[in-house]
């Protein structure tokens, strides 16, 4: 290291700065992945594994590594465009009044239609505030989440 005042560039010793290296020490994956050895080489594995790639270096080792996997898309454009329903389930935690006006902020209800629902939530256990893609029914269940209200989206059919 060189001391604070000694500096290999003028002018960076005299503002009070000093120089320091950082050195990475660095491992190859060669020498941790070498297998038995023979008169000072590695020996070449190769196993046939499903899914695997392997890398053979008679001096290094072997080095084995996954494929990587490819996830398909399972849901359809049919999934997509089905109706799904924003549930709204009881609790017994918030007051009418407040579901009532969750109701009206998240879907824009007049107060009637946000009451009778809150009514149905209060009888049925349950009502069913809105039918419709599949995006726009996500926000709405996780609007009402944001008002602390037990929404769920179920698929209809």
């Amino acid at each position: 290291m060189i001391p604070k005042n000694e500096s290999p560039r003028p002018g960076i010793g005299d503002a009070g700065y000093s120089r320091f290296e950082l050195r990475a020490a660095y491992v190859s994956l060669f020498s941790m992945s070498c297998g038995p050895r023979r008169d000072g080489e590695c020996l070449a594995q190769i196993k046939d594994i499903e899914e695997m790639t392997h890398v053979s270096n008679q001096k290094a080792g072997t080095i084995t590594t996954a494929e990587p996997t490819v996830e398909k898309e399972t849901r359809s454009e049919e999934d997509l465009d089905l109706p799904w329903q924003v549930v709204v389930h009881n609790d017994p935690v918030n007051l009418m009044s407040y579901v009532t006006m969750a109701f009206q902020r998240v879907f824009g209800y007049p107060r009637e239609k946000a009451e009778r629902h809150m009514l149905e939530v209060h009888h049925n256990g349950r009502s069913i505030l809105w039918s419709g893609m599949r995006e726009p029914a996500e926000l709405y269940v996780q609007q009402l989440h944001g008002y602390l209200l037990l929404a769920t989206l179920e698929k209809t059919g």
